[in-house]
């Protein structure tokens, strides 16, 4: 009887799946994607919005101010590919590789950048990190290695980079990293920097009022002319913090429990 049940349990299961795998497919092969964005004029906007690609390979491709809200990027290699000027608010870029990946001027407002590729090595380097300089991050979730990353400029109101839980992956990294980042006058008001290290980084001139720095590594760090009105400096990392005119200082919470604030170069 084991004999006989065997197949019709194998048979059920792939008709199982062939039910669903149809849902999970990509819209488009890589291809047709490649092609599409080949015939399409420079500026042309070619709409991808709300497409699925997930896990295509769209590596080194120009994407020529395409839209693509709320597209499903998940898994896809963006490597090398330059996504200049394109719309991608609210899209899922979850575990993207997106190493030397230009987000230049990007509207990523509302996007999720989970555990992206963004580096051949563990630590990462400043020549393979992604670059987001101009960019709208406005309350984008983001988790990840972005050490040495361009945000120059970018627009980072309300963004995540802190941990969390039940992610369904296997957890290597505890904390986002961004150490020795570009981050010269990026706004990050409001910003969710919860155990985020932001070693040698450059805050100079950014925006950090209201800003959540708890447990965040800022040592090294240059924060020279930054504002951090109300920002919250609980148990941060303040070794060898360049903290020359800072605003609002005054106003920052957490500070007597910040460690290492006697090594701060004010």
């Amino acid at each position: 009887m084991q004999s006989l049940r065997r197949p019709l349990f194998l048979t059920a299961i792939l008709a199982v799946m062939a039910s669903i795998a149809p849902l999970n497919a990509a819209d488009l092969t890589a291809r047709q994607v490649t092609e599409q964005l080949y015939k399409a004029a420079p500026d042309s906007g070619i709409d991808f919005s709300g497409r699925n690609l997930e896990g295509l390979d769209l590596a080194g491709l120009g994407f020529k101010k395409a839209r693509m809200a709320e597209a499903d990027l998940f898994g896809a290699d963006l490597s090398g590919a330059d996504l200049t000027d394109v719309d991608l608010s609210k899209a899922r870029l979850d575990r993207i590789i997106a190493i030397g990946t230009r987000f230049d001027r990007a509207n990523l407002a509302g996007a999720s950048l989970l555990r992206p590729t963004t580096t051949s090595s563990f630590e990462g380097s400043r020549g393979e990190a992604p670059s987001f300089s101009g960019a709208d991050l406005t309350k984008a979730r983001m988790f990840g290695i972005f050490s040495g990353g361009n945000f120059a400029g970018a627009k980072m109101t309300g963004v995540s980079l802190a941990p969390f839980n039940n992610t369904g992956f296997i957890e290597m990294l505890w904390r986002s990293k961004l150490e020795s980042a570009d981050l010269g006058g990026t706004d990050l008001s409001g910003a969710d920097l919860t155990h985020v290290s932001l070693r040698f980084a450059n805050l100079k001139g950014a925006n950090l009022k209201g800003a959540i720095l708890q447990n965040a590594d800022l040592s090294h760090a240059d924060l020279t002319g930054a504002d951090l009105t109300g920002a919250n400096l609980s148990h941060a990392d303040l070794d060898s913090t360049k903290l020359t005119g800072v605003k609002g200082l005054d106003t920052a919470s957490g500070m007597a429990t910040a460690l290492n604030r006697e090594k701060a170069i004010n």
